[in-house]
Protein backbone atom coordinates (compact mmCIF):
# COMPACT_ATOMS: atom_id res chain seq x y z
CA UNK A 1 0.00 0.00 0.00
CA UNK A 2 0.84 3.45 -0.66
CA UNK A 3 2.13 6.08 1.40
CA UNK A 4 -0.21 8.21 0.52
CA UNK A 5 -2.79 5.69 1.30
CA UNK A 6 -1.63 4.83 4.52
CA UNK A 7 -3.83 7.05 7.21
CA UNK A 8 -7.43 5.54 5.17
CA UNK A 9 -6.27 2.61 6.60
CA UNK A 10 -7.23 2.54 9.86
CA UNK A 11 -10.36 3.99 9.43
CA UNK A 12 -10.88 1.81 6.70
CA UNK A 13 -10.52 -0.95 9.28
CA UNK A 14 -12.65 0.57 11.79
CA UNK A 15 -15.57 0.75 9.21
CA UNK A 16 -15.07 -2.63 8.37
CA UNK A 17 -15.03 -3.96 11.82
CA UNK A 18 -17.62 -1.98 13.15
CA UNK A 19 -19.97 -3.28 10.35
CA UNK A 20 -18.68 -6.79 11.42
CA UNK A 21 -21.53 -9.58 12.74
CA UNK A 22 -19.32 -10.72 15.15
CA UNK A 23 -19.80 -8.37 18.48
CA UNK A 24 -16.17 -8.97 19.86
CA UNK A 25 -14.57 -7.36 17.21
CA UNK A 26 -17.11 -4.35 17.18
CA UNK A 27 -16.03 -4.01 20.55
CA UNK A 28 -12.40 -4.70 19.78
CA UNK A 29 -12.67 -1.84 17.25
CA UNK A 30 -14.08 1.07 19.56
CA UNK A 31 -11.72 0.26 22.49
CA UNK A 32 -9.34 1.21 20.18
CA UNK A 33 -10.91 4.53 18.87
CA UNK A 34 -8.40 6.52 20.67
CA UNK A 35 -5.58 4.20 18.75
CA UNK A 36 -6.86 5.05 15.38
CA UNK A 37 -7.85 8.77 16.37
CA UNK A 38 -4.05 9.28 17.05
CA UNK A 39 -3.56 7.43 13.71
CA UNK A 40 -5.81 9.94 11.79
CA UNK A 41 -4.49 13.01 13.83
CA UNK A 42 -6.68 15.96 15.20
CA UNK A 43 -8.21 17.39 11.92
CA UNK A 44 -9.12 13.77 10.47
CA UNK A 45 -10.40 12.51 13.59
CA UNK A 46 -13.37 15.82 13.67
CA UNK A 47 -14.46 15.38 10.39
CA UNK A 48 -14.48 11.73 9.65
CA UNK A 49 -14.41 9.63 13.01
CA UNK A 50 -16.40 11.99 15.02
CA UNK A 51 -19.19 12.21 12.44
CA UNK A 52 -18.61 8.38 11.05
CA UNK A 53 -19.25 7.75 15.00
CA UNK A 54 -22.52 10.19 15.28
CA UNK A 55 -24.27 8.35 12.40
CA UNK A 56 -23.19 4.38 14.01
CA UNK A 57 -26.69 3.38 14.37
CA UNK A 58 -25.09 -0.13 16.28
CA UNK A 59 -27.99 -1.57 18.48
CA UNK A 60 -25.83 -4.05 20.87
CA UNK A 61 -25.83 -1.98 24.23
CA UNK A 62 -22.21 -3.35 25.03
CA UNK A 63 -20.91 -2.23 22.00
CA UNK A 64 -22.46 1.45 22.58
CA UNK A 65 -21.56 1.53 26.57
CA UNK A 66 -17.75 1.44 25.43
CA UNK A 67 -18.60 4.04 23.46
CA UNK A 68 -20.05 6.38 25.54
CA UNK A 69 -16.72 5.72 27.50
CA UNK A 70 -14.51 6.07 25.39
CA UNK A 71 -16.15 9.52 24.18
CA UNK A 72 -15.62 10.72 27.42
CA UNK A 73 -11.74 10.77 27.19
CA UNK A 74 -11.35 11.83 23.56
CA UNK A 75 -10.75 15.78 24.07
CA UNK A 76 -6.81 15.61 23.54
CA UNK A 77 -7.64 13.66 19.82
CA UNK A 78 -10.39 16.48 18.72
CA UNK A 79 -7.68 19.18 18.75
CA UNK A 80 -8.12 20.05 22.82
CA UNK A 81 -10.70 22.20 24.89
CA UNK A 82 -11.07 24.35 21.98
CA UNK A 83 -12.85 21.30 20.02
CA UNK A 84 -14.54 19.70 22.74
CA UNK A 85 -17.70 20.38 20.98
CA UNK A 86 -17.50 17.92 18.40
CA UNK A 87 -17.92 15.29 21.08
CA UNK A 88 -21.28 16.54 21.67
CA UNK A 89 -23.14 14.61 18.94
CA UNK A 90 -22.49 11.26 19.51
CA UNK A 91 -23.12 11.49 23.34
CA UNK A 92 -26.02 13.08 22.74
CA UNK A 93 -27.81 10.25 20.39
CA UNK A 94 -26.23 7.90 23.28
CA UNK A 95 -28.37 9.77 25.56
CA UNK A 96 -31.35 8.51 24.23
CA UNK A 97 -31.37 4.92 23.93
CA UNK A 98 -33.13 3.05 25.75
CA UNK A 99 -30.08 0.72 27.95
CA UNK A 100 -29.98 2.82 30.91
CA UNK A 101 -26.51 1.96 31.60
CA UNK A 102 -25.70 3.31 28.35
CA UNK A 103 -27.44 7.31 29.01
CA UNK A 104 -25.75 6.99 32.30
CA UNK A 105 -22.43 6.37 31.21
CA UNK A 106 -22.77 8.98 28.00
CA UNK A 107 -24.16 11.81 30.45
CA UNK A 108 -21.40 11.02 33.07
CA UNK A 109 -18.51 11.67 29.66
CA UNK A 110 -20.85 14.55 28.72
CA UNK A 111 -20.26 15.94 32.23
CA UNK A 112 -16.72 15.50 32.36
CA UNK A 113 -16.27 17.08 28.73
CA UNK A 114 -18.54 19.87 29.91
CA UNK A 115 -16.57 20.48 33.16
CA UNK A 116 -13.15 21.20 30.50
CA UNK A 117 -15.25 23.23 28.00
CA UNK A 118 -14.99 26.97 27.52
CA UNK A 119 -17.85 29.66 28.77
CA UNK A 120 -18.53 30.77 25.77
CA UNK A 121 -18.71 26.91 23.97
CA UNK A 122 -20.83 25.89 27.46
CA UNK A 123 -23.14 28.44 26.09
CA UNK A 124 -23.19 27.90 21.98
CA UNK A 125 -23.32 24.06 22.21
CA UNK A 126 -23.26 22.15 25.81
CA UNK A 127 -26.88 24.80 26.87
CA UNK A 128 -28.67 23.77 23.49
CA UNK A 129 -27.88 20.45 23.79
CA UNK A 130 -29.36 20.20 27.69
CA UNK A 131 -32.90 22.08 26.02
CA UNK A 132 -33.20 19.69 22.96
CA UNK A 133 -32.82 16.80 25.39
CA UNK A 134 -34.73 18.27 27.89
CA UNK A 135 -37.17 18.58 25.71
CA UNK A 136 -37.01 15.32 23.94
CA UNK A 137 -40.08 13.64 22.54
CA UNK A 138 -39.18 9.80 23.89
CA UNK A 139 -38.53 10.23 27.69
CA UNK A 140 -35.21 8.89 27.77
CA UNK A 141 -33.45 11.55 26.57
CA UNK A 142 -35.48 13.89 29.25
CA UNK A 143 -34.47 11.55 31.97
CA UNK A 144 -30.78 12.02 30.56
CA UNK A 145 -30.98 15.73 30.44
CA UNK A 146 -31.77 15.91 34.37
CA UNK A 147 -27.77 14.86 35.27
CA UNK A 148 -26.48 17.84 33.25
CA UNK A 149 -28.08 20.97 34.37
CA UNK A 150 -25.09 20.96 37.18
CA UNK A 151 -22.97 21.42 34.47
CA UNK A 152 -24.65 23.46 32.50
CA UNK A 153 -26.25 26.10 34.48
CA UNK A 154 -23.21 27.92 36.40
CA UNK A 155 -21.65 29.49 32.74
CA UNK A 156 -25.50 30.31 31.81
CA UNK A 157 -26.07 34.44 31.50
CA UNK A 158 -28.83 35.38 33.40
CA UNK A 159 -31.87 35.06 31.14
CA UNK A 160 -30.93 31.57 30.19
CA UNK A 161 -30.36 30.50 33.80
CA UNK A 162 -34.27 31.16 34.08
CA UNK A 163 -35.16 29.30 31.57
CA UNK A 164 -33.14 26.04 32.71
CA UNK A 165 -34.69 26.83 36.30
CA UNK A 166 -37.90 26.74 34.76
CA UNK A 167 -37.32 24.03 32.53
CA UNK A 168 -35.96 21.94 36.06
CA UNK A 169 -39.32 22.34 37.40
CA UNK A 170 -41.08 21.36 34.45
CA UNK A 171 -39.59 18.30 34.19
CA UNK A 172 -40.49 17.17 38.50
CA UNK A 173 -43.94 17.29 36.80
CA UNK A 174 -43.09 15.68 33.81
CA UNK A 175 -46.12 13.33 32.71
CA UNK A 176 -43.57 9.85 33.43
CA UNK A 177 -42.73 8.65 36.67
CA UNK A 178 -38.76 7.46 35.33
CA UNK A 179 -38.31 11.05 34.58
CA UNK A 180 -39.43 13.08 37.77
CA UNK A 181 -37.11 10.32 39.67
CA UNK A 182 -34.31 11.33 37.57
CA UNK A 183 -35.12 15.26 38.57
CA UNK A 184 -35.14 13.89 42.36
CA UNK A 185 -31.60 12.40 42.00
CA UNK A 186 -29.79 15.29 40.31
CA UNK A 187 -31.75 17.85 42.60
CA UNK A 188 -28.88 17.98 45.15
CA UNK A 189 -26.15 18.86 42.50
CA UNK A 190 -28.50 21.01 40.42
CA UNK A 191 -29.31 23.14 43.74
CA UNK A 192 -25.74 23.28 44.93
CA UNK A 193 -25.04 25.62 41.54
CA UNK A 194 -28.25 27.49 42.04
CA UNK A 195 -27.84 31.13 43.96
CA UNK A 196 -29.00 31.41 47.45
CA UNK A 197 -31.69 33.82 46.40
CA UNK A 198 -33.55 31.09 44.29
CA UNK A 199 -32.26 28.46 46.08
CA UNK A 200 -35.47 29.36 48.58
CA UNK A 201 -37.89 29.96 46.29
CA UNK A 202 -37.25 28.02 43.21
CA UNK A 203 -35.60 25.01 44.00
CA UNK A 204 -37.63 24.45 47.51
CA UNK A 205 -40.70 24.64 45.26
CA UNK A 206 -39.64 22.42 43.00
CA UNK A 207 -38.36 20.09 45.90
CA UNK A 208 -42.37 20.31 47.85
CA UNK A 209 -43.54 18.58 44.04
CA UNK A 210 -41.06 16.17 44.45
CA UNK A 211 -41.94 15.33 47.99
CA UNK A 212 -46.24 15.02 47.38
CA UNK A 213 -45.40 12.80 44.18
CA UNK A 214 -47.98 10.27 44.13
CA UNK A 215 -45.00 7.69 43.38
CA UNK A 216 -43.16 6.33 46.23
CA UNK A 217 -39.81 5.67 44.14
CA UNK A 218 -40.55 9.61 43.40
CA UNK A 219 -40.36 10.35 46.85
CA UNK A 220 -37.70 7.93 48.40
CA UNK A 221 -35.70 10.14 46.36
CA UNK A 222 -36.50 13.00 47.37
CA UNK A 223 -35.88 12.29 51.27
CA UNK A 224 -31.96 11.82 49.79
CA UNK A 225 -32.40 15.26 48.70
CA UNK A 226 -33.51 16.31 52.26
CA UNK A 227 -29.90 15.81 53.44
CA UNK A 228 -28.54 17.48 50.26
CA UNK A 229 -30.81 20.79 50.79
CA UNK A 230 -30.36 20.99 54.43
CA UNK A 231 -26.29 21.02 53.77
CA UNK A 232 -27.23 24.29 51.25
CA UNK A 233 -29.85 26.04 53.12
CA UNK A 234 -29.45 28.27 56.92
CA UNK A 235 -30.09 26.59 59.78
CA UNK A 236 -33.48 28.13 60.21
CA UNK A 237 -34.73 27.93 56.86
CA UNK A 238 -33.67 23.75 56.97
CA UNK A 239 -36.29 23.58 60.16
CA UNK A 240 -38.56 25.66 58.09
CA UNK A 241 -38.28 23.77 55.08
CA UNK A 242 -36.57 20.36 55.36
CA UNK A 243 -37.73 19.35 58.93
CA UNK A 244 -41.52 19.19 58.17
CA UNK A 245 -40.84 17.05 55.32
CA UNK A 246 -38.50 14.59 57.23
CA UNK A 247 -41.74 13.78 60.18
CA UNK A 248 -44.17 13.65 57.20
CA UNK A 249 -41.92 10.66 55.40
CA UNK A 250 -41.05 9.28 58.44
CA UNK A 251 -45.06 7.96 58.90
CA UNK A 252 -45.26 7.76 55.19
CA UNK A 253 -47.63 4.92 53.47
CA UNK A 254 -44.78 3.61 51.56
CA UNK A 255 -42.20 1.49 53.58
CA UNK A 256 -39.64 1.98 50.67
CA UNK A 257 -39.97 5.77 52.21
CA UNK A 258 -39.60 5.20 55.46
CA UNK A 259 -36.96 2.97 54.97
CA UNK A 260 -35.23 5.95 53.35
CA UNK A 261 -35.35 7.78 56.00
CA UNK A 262 -34.21 5.90 58.80
CA UNK A 263 -31.03 5.19 56.73
CA UNK A 264 -30.82 8.65 55.78
CA UNK A 265 -31.68 10.15 59.34
CA UNK A 266 -28.53 10.57 60.59
CA UNK A 267 -27.52 12.79 58.42
CA UNK A 268 -30.59 14.91 58.33
CA UNK A 269 -30.02 15.45 62.02
CA UNK A 270 -26.88 17.24 61.10
CA UNK A 271 -28.27 18.79 58.83
CA UNK A 272 -31.12 20.46 61.44
CA UNK A 273 -29.25 20.66 64.73
CA UNK A 274 -29.57 19.36 67.56
CA UNK A 275 -32.41 21.35 69.25
CA UNK A 276 -35.08 20.33 66.13
CA UNK A 277 -33.78 17.12 66.75
CA UNK A 278 -34.59 16.55 70.23
CA UNK A 279 -37.52 18.23 69.95
CA UNK A 280 -39.13 16.54 66.38
CA UNK A 281 -36.42 13.79 64.99
CA UNK A 282 -36.06 11.86 67.87
CA UNK A 283 -40.47 10.67 68.24
CA UNK A 284 -39.80 10.30 64.11
CA UNK A 285 -36.72 7.99 65.28
CA UNK A 286 -38.33 5.97 67.98
CA UNK A 287 -41.92 5.34 65.14
CA UNK A 288 -38.93 4.18 62.84
CA UNK A 289 -37.79 1.55 65.45
CA UNK A 290 -41.22 0.80 66.13
CA UNK A 291 -42.32 0.34 62.64
CA UNK A 292 -44.63 -2.98 61.17
CA UNK A 293 -42.05 -3.60 58.04
CA UNK A 294 -39.25 -5.37 59.19
CA UNK A 295 -36.95 -3.65 56.86
CA UNK A 296 -36.97 -0.60 58.25
CA UNK A 297 -36.53 -1.75 61.57
CA UNK A 298 -33.15 -3.06 60.19
CA UNK A 299 -32.36 -0.03 58.95
CA UNK A 300 -33.57 2.03 61.91
CA UNK A 301 -31.65 -0.52 64.20
CA UNK A 302 -28.48 0.00 62.46
CA UNK A 303 -28.11 3.81 63.22
CA UNK A 304 -29.32 3.74 67.15
CA UNK A 305 -25.74 4.09 67.97
CA UNK A 306 -25.10 7.04 65.57
CA UNK A 307 -28.62 8.57 66.98
CA UNK A 308 -27.70 8.15 71.05
CA UNK A 309 -24.42 10.26 70.15
CA UNK A 310 -25.96 12.78 69.05
CA UNK A 311 -28.29 13.16 72.21
CA UNK A 312 -27.55 13.21 75.59
CA UNK A 313 -27.20 9.61 78.06
CA UNK A 314 -30.52 10.78 79.38
CA UNK A 315 -32.38 11.22 76.48
CA UNK A 316 -31.14 8.12 75.17
CA UNK A 317 -31.95 5.86 77.91
CA UNK A 318 -35.07 7.80 78.48
CA UNK A 319 -36.22 6.99 74.56
CA UNK A 320 -33.97 4.85 72.95
CA UNK A 321 -33.28 2.19 75.36
CA UNK A 322 -36.89 1.16 75.59
CA UNK A 323 -36.86 -0.01 72.05
CA UNK A 324 -33.71 -1.31 71.98
CA UNK A 325 -34.91 -4.11 74.50
CA UNK A 326 -37.99 -4.21 72.25
CA UNK A 327 -35.30 -5.06 69.23
CA UNK A 328 -33.51 -7.69 71.05
CA UNK A 329 -36.11 -9.89 70.79
CA UNK A 330 -37.56 -8.87 67.46
CA UNK A 331 -39.07 -11.49 65.43
CA UNK A 332 -37.03 -10.85 62.69
CA UNK A 333 -33.86 -12.47 62.70
CA UNK A 334 -31.97 -10.11 60.47
CA UNK A 335 -33.42 -6.86 62.73
CA UNK A 336 -31.33 -8.13 65.95
CA UNK A 337 -28.38 -8.62 63.63
CA UNK A 338 -28.70 -5.43 62.71
CA UNK A 339 -28.76 -4.49 66.47
CA UNK A 340 -26.13 -6.45 67.54
CA UNK A 341 -24.02 -4.81 65.06
CA UNK A 342 -23.63 -1.37 66.41
CA UNK A 343 -25.29 -1.91 70.12
CA UNK A 344 -21.84 -2.12 71.88
CA UNK A 345 -21.89 1.57 70.54
CA UNK A 346 -23.90 2.70 72.65
CA UNK A 347 -21.81 1.91 75.63
CA UNK A 348 -19.42 4.35 75.80
CA UNK A 349 -22.66 6.95 75.23
CA UNK A 350 -24.70 5.57 78.01
CA UNK A 351 -21.69 5.22 80.85
CA UNK A 352 -20.63 2.32 83.14
CA UNK A 353 -24.14 2.29 85.40
CA UNK A 354 -26.54 2.95 82.59
CA UNK A 355 -24.58 0.35 80.49
CA UNK A 356 -24.35 -2.50 83.51
CA UNK A 357 -28.21 -1.90 84.13
CA UNK A 358 -29.45 -1.60 81.32
CA UNK A 359 -27.26 -3.27 78.20
CA UNK A 360 -25.75 -5.82 80.14
CA UNK A 361 -29.14 -7.84 79.89
CA UNK A 362 -29.33 -7.16 76.26
CA UNK A 363 -26.13 -8.37 75.35
CA UNK A 364 -26.62 -11.76 76.84
CA UNK A 365 -29.80 -12.20 75.49
CA UNK A 366 -28.53 -11.87 72.02
CA UNK A 367 -24.89 -13.76 72.93
CA UNK A 368 -27.94 -16.55 73.35
CA UNK A 369 -29.59 -15.86 70.19
CA UNK A 370 -30.13 -18.70 68.34
CA UNK A 371 -29.31 -17.24 64.58
CA UNK A 372 -24.91 -17.34 64.33
CA UNK A 373 -25.01 -13.69 62.75
CA UNK A 374 -26.30 -12.13 65.87
CA UNK A 375 -24.26 -13.83 68.41
CA UNK A 376 -20.98 -13.15 66.15
CA UNK A 377 -21.84 -9.82 66.32
CA UNK A 378 -21.95 -9.16 69.11
CA UNK A 379 -18.44 -10.88 70.32
CA UNK A 380 -16.78 -8.89 67.77
CA UNK A 381 -17.28 -5.68 69.71
CA UNK A 382 -16.75 -6.52 73.36
CA UNK A 383 -14.24 -4.62 73.86
CA UNK A 384 -16.19 -1.39 73.28
CA UNK A 385 -17.81 -2.38 76.88
CA UNK A 386 -15.04 -3.65 78.36
CA UNK A 387 -13.63 0.08 78.53
CA UNK A 388 -16.78 1.31 79.87
CA UNK A 389 -17.38 -1.57 82.56
CA UNK A 390 -14.10 -2.90 83.17
CA UNK A 391 -12.87 -6.78 82.95
CA UNK A 392 -14.46 -8.29 86.27
CA UNK A 393 -17.34 -7.72 85.44
CA UNK A 394 -17.43 -8.34 81.57
CA UNK A 395 -15.85 -11.80 82.29
CA UNK A 396 -18.24 -12.43 85.49
CA UNK A 397 -21.53 -11.91 82.91
CA UNK A 398 -20.06 -12.51 79.63
CA UNK A 399 -17.50 -15.07 79.65
CA UNK A 400 -19.87 -17.81 80.17
CA UNK A 401 -21.85 -17.30 77.23
CA UNK A 402 -18.67 -16.90 75.28
CA UNK A 403 -17.16 -20.93 76.50
CA UNK A 404 -20.62 -21.64 75.41
CA UNK A 405 -20.18 -20.24 72.20
CA UNK A 406 -16.29 -21.80 71.54
CA UNK A 407 -18.38 -25.07 71.48
CA UNK A 408 -20.98 -23.89 68.66
CA UNK A 409 -22.37 -26.51 66.20
CA UNK A 410 -21.90 -23.30 63.59
CA UNK A 411 -18.18 -23.23 62.98
CA UNK A 412 -17.98 -20.10 61.65
CA UNK A 413 -19.18 -18.91 65.13
CA UNK A 414 -16.61 -20.76 66.52
CA UNK A 415 -14.46 -19.19 64.53
CA UNK A 416 -15.23 -15.53 65.02
CA UNK A 417 -14.64 -17.00 68.71
CA UNK A 418 -10.98 -18.11 67.84
CA UNK A 419 -10.58 -14.43 66.24
CA UNK A 420 -11.23 -13.15 69.14
CA UNK A 421 -9.42 -14.82 71.96
CA UNK A 422 -5.73 -13.14 71.15
CA UNK A 423 -7.69 -9.79 71.97
CA UNK A 424 -9.70 -11.14 75.03
CA UNK A 425 -6.19 -12.57 76.59
CA UNK A 426 -5.00 -9.01 76.10
CA UNK A 427 -8.08 -7.37 78.04
CA UNK A 428 -8.04 -10.74 80.66
CA UNK A 429 -4.47 -11.00 81.21
CA UNK A 430 -2.50 -14.08 81.71
CA UNK A 431 -4.07 -16.02 85.03
CA UNK A 432 -7.57 -15.74 84.20
CA UNK A 433 -6.81 -16.38 80.31
CA UNK A 434 -4.92 -19.76 81.72
CA UNK A 435 -8.01 -20.62 84.27
CA UNK A 436 -11.07 -20.30 81.80
CA UNK A 437 -10.01 -20.27 77.61
CA UNK A 438 -6.35 -22.08 77.77
CA UNK A 439 -8.33 -25.62 77.58
CA UNK A 440 -10.37 -24.52 74.43
CA UNK A 441 -7.35 -23.40 72.43
CA UNK A 442 -6.17 -26.77 72.38
CA UNK A 443 -9.15 -28.04 71.83
CA UNK A 444 -9.83 -26.17 68.86
CA UNK A 445 -6.62 -27.92 67.21
CA UNK A 446 -8.96 -31.08 66.76
CA UNK A 447 -11.75 -29.75 65.50
CA UNK A 448 -13.36 -31.70 62.63
CA UNK A 449 -13.45 -28.49 59.87
CA UNK A 450 -10.06 -27.05 58.60
CA UNK A 451 -10.48 -23.48 58.72
CA UNK A 452 -11.16 -23.91 62.21
CA UNK A 453 -7.76 -26.24 63.38
CA UNK A 454 -5.97 -23.55 61.05
CA UNK A 455 -7.21 -20.48 62.46
CA UNK A 456 -6.14 -22.02 66.33
CA UNK A 457 -2.95 -22.79 64.91
CA UNK A 458 -2.57 -19.04 64.13
CA UNK A 459 -4.36 -18.21 67.73
CA UNK A 460 -1.35 -20.00 69.50
CA UNK A 461 0.76 -17.88 67.58
CA UNK A 462 -0.62 -14.98 68.53
CA UNK A 463 -1.09 -16.06 72.01
CA UNK A 464 2.77 -16.74 72.38
CA UNK A 465 3.39 -13.12 71.03
CA UNK A 466 1.17 -11.90 73.90
CA UNK A 467 2.53 -13.52 76.81
CA UNK A 468 5.89 -14.33 75.82
CA UNK A 469 8.12 -17.28 74.70
CA UNK A 470 8.55 -18.38 79.04
CA UNK A 471 4.65 -18.44 78.77
CA UNK A 472 4.13 -20.70 75.95
CA UNK A 473 7.53 -22.64 76.65
CA UNK A 474 5.13 -23.84 79.81
CA UNK A 475 1.42 -23.93 78.65
CA UNK A 476 1.76 -24.25 74.69
CA UNK A 477 4.94 -26.39 73.65
CA UNK A 478 4.22 -29.15 75.47
CA UNK A 479 0.68 -29.80 74.64
CA UNK A 480 0.85 -28.91 71.20
CA UNK A 481 4.04 -31.57 71.17
CA UNK A 482 1.86 -34.09 72.70
CA UNK A 483 -0.82 -34.45 70.43
CA UNK A 484 1.76 -35.06 67.55
CA UNK A 485 1.06 -38.52 67.96
CA UNK A 486 -2.44 -38.58 66.88
CA UNK A 487 -3.70 -41.61 65.21
CA UNK A 488 -5.30 -38.83 62.51
CA UNK A 489 -2.87 -37.36 59.86
CA UNK A 490 -5.17 -34.34 59.46
CA UNK A 491 -4.74 -33.35 63.43
CA UNK A 492 -0.67 -34.02 62.44
CA UNK A 493 -0.46 -31.77 59.94
CA UNK A 494 -1.95 -29.20 61.96
CA UNK A 495 0.58 -29.78 65.03
CA UNK A 496 3.39 -29.02 62.14
CA UNK A 497 1.16 -26.18 60.93
CA UNK A 498 1.62 -24.35 64.74
CA UNK A 499 5.08 -25.69 64.86
CA UNK A 500 6.03 -23.46 61.88
CA UNK A 501 3.81 -20.55 63.07
CA UNK A 502 5.37 -20.68 66.37
CA UNK A 503 9.21 -21.05 66.02
CA UNK A 504 9.66 -17.56 64.72
CA UNK A 505 8.12 -16.35 68.21
CA UNK A 506 9.83 -18.65 70.66
CA UNK A 507 13.72 -18.36 69.40
CA UNK A 508 16.58 -20.60 67.57
CA UNK A 509 16.99 -22.07 71.03
CA UNK A 510 14.06 -23.74 71.59
CA UNK A 511 12.90 -24.25 67.97
CA UNK A 512 16.54 -26.95 68.19
CA UNK A 513 16.17 -28.47 71.25
CA UNK A 514 12.14 -29.07 71.03
CA UNK A 515 10.49 -28.69 68.49
CA UNK A 516 13.21 -29.59 65.93
CA UNK A 517 13.67 -33.35 67.04
CA UNK A 518 9.55 -33.25 66.37
CA UNK A 519 9.57 -32.20 62.93
CA UNK A 520 13.12 -35.14 62.23
CA UNK A 521 10.81 -37.38 64.03
CA UNK A 522 7.32 -36.65 61.64
CA UNK A 523 9.64 -36.73 58.42
CA UNK A 524 9.04 -40.76 58.83
CA UNK A 525 5.41 -40.63 59.00
CA UNK A 526 3.56 -43.44 56.64
CA UNK A 527 1.74 -40.40 55.13
CA UNK A 528 3.58 -38.58 52.20
CA UNK A 529 1.26 -35.41 53.18
CA UNK A 530 2.66 -35.34 56.15
CA UNK A 531 6.13 -35.94 54.59
CA UNK A 532 5.76 -33.07 52.37
CA UNK A 533 4.81 -30.79 54.78
CA UNK A 534 7.62 -31.71 57.44
CA UNK A 535 9.67 -30.67 54.22
CA UNK A 536 8.11 -27.11 54.09
CA UNK A 537 8.35 -26.79 57.99
CA UNK A 538 12.26 -27.91 57.58
CA UNK A 539 12.36 -24.86 55.01
CA UNK A 540 10.90 -22.74 56.85
CA UNK A 541 13.14 -23.10 60.26
CA UNK A 542 16.18 -22.65 58.10
CA UNK A 543 16.18 -19.30 59.28
CA UNK A 544 15.49 -19.40 62.93
CA UNK A 545 18.30 -21.90 63.60
CA UNK A 546 21.72 -21.76 63.19
CA UNK A 547 24.00 -23.01 59.93
CA UNK A 548 25.72 -25.40 61.60
CA UNK A 549 22.42 -26.88 62.70
CA UNK A 550 21.15 -26.96 59.41
CA UNK A 551 23.77 -28.97 58.05
CA UNK A 552 24.16 -31.80 60.80
CA UNK A 553 19.80 -32.06 60.91
CA UNK A 554 17.56 -30.51 58.80
CA UNK A 555 19.75 -31.17 55.36
CA UNK A 556 20.11 -35.18 56.23
CA UNK A 557 16.56 -35.53 57.19
CA UNK A 558 15.68 -33.28 53.58
CA UNK A 559 18.14 -35.59 51.99
CA UNK A 560 16.24 -38.70 52.69
CA UNK A 561 13.03 -37.08 52.30
CA UNK A 562 14.32 -36.24 48.45
CA UNK A 563 14.67 -40.18 47.54
CA UNK A 564 11.25 -40.79 48.98
CA UNK A 565 8.87 -43.08 46.91
CA UNK A 566 6.44 -40.26 46.40
CA UNK A 567 6.69 -37.96 43.60
CA UNK A 568 5.42 -34.66 45.62
CA UNK A 569 7.34 -35.23 48.73
CA UNK A 570 10.67 -35.93 46.86
CA UNK A 571 9.20 -32.14 45.19
CA UNK A 572 9.43 -30.58 48.59
CA UNK A 573 12.03 -31.80 49.30
CA UNK A 574 14.44 -30.70 47.13
CA UNK A 575 12.82 -27.30 47.13
CA UNK A 576 13.83 -27.44 50.96
CA UNK A 577 17.22 -28.43 49.66
CA UNK A 578 17.81 -25.63 47.12
CA UNK A 579 16.77 -23.19 49.56
CA UNK A 580 19.43 -24.58 52.21
CA UNK A 581 22.11 -23.63 49.29
CA UNK A 582 20.78 -20.40 48.81
CA UNK A 583 21.07 -19.33 52.33
CA UNK A 584 24.55 -20.99 52.40
CA UNK A 585 25.47 -18.84 49.36
CA UNK A 586 24.47 -15.34 50.49
CA UNK A 587 26.12 -15.94 53.78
Amino acid sequence: MSMVDEPLYPIAVLIDELKNDDIQLRLNSIRRLSTIARALGEERTRKELIPFLSENNDDDDEVLLAMAEELGVFIPYVGGVDHAHVLLPPLETLCTVEETCVREKAVESLCRIGSQMKESDLVDWFIPLVKRLAAGEWFTARVSSCGLFHIAYPSAPDMLKTELRTIYSQLCQDDMPMVRRSAATNLGKFAATVEATYLKTDIMSIFDDLTQDDQDSVRLLAVEGCAALGKLLEPHDCVAHILPVIVNFSQDKSWRVRYMVANQLYELCEAVGPEPTRMDLVPAYVRLLRDNEAEVRIAAAGKVTKFSRILNPELAIQHILPCVKELSSDSSQHVRSALASVIMGMAPVLGKDATIEQLLPIFLSLLKDEFPDVRLNIISKLDQVNQVIGIDLLSQSLLPAIVELAEDRHWRVRLAIIEYIPLLASQLGVGFFDDKLGALCMQWLQDKVYSIRDAAANNLKRLAEEFGPDWAMQHIIPQVLEMVNNPHYLYRMTILRSISLLAPVMGSEITCSKLLPVVINSGKDRVPNIKFNVAKVLQALIPIVDNSVVEKTIRPALVELSEDPDVDVRFFANQALQSIDNVMMSS
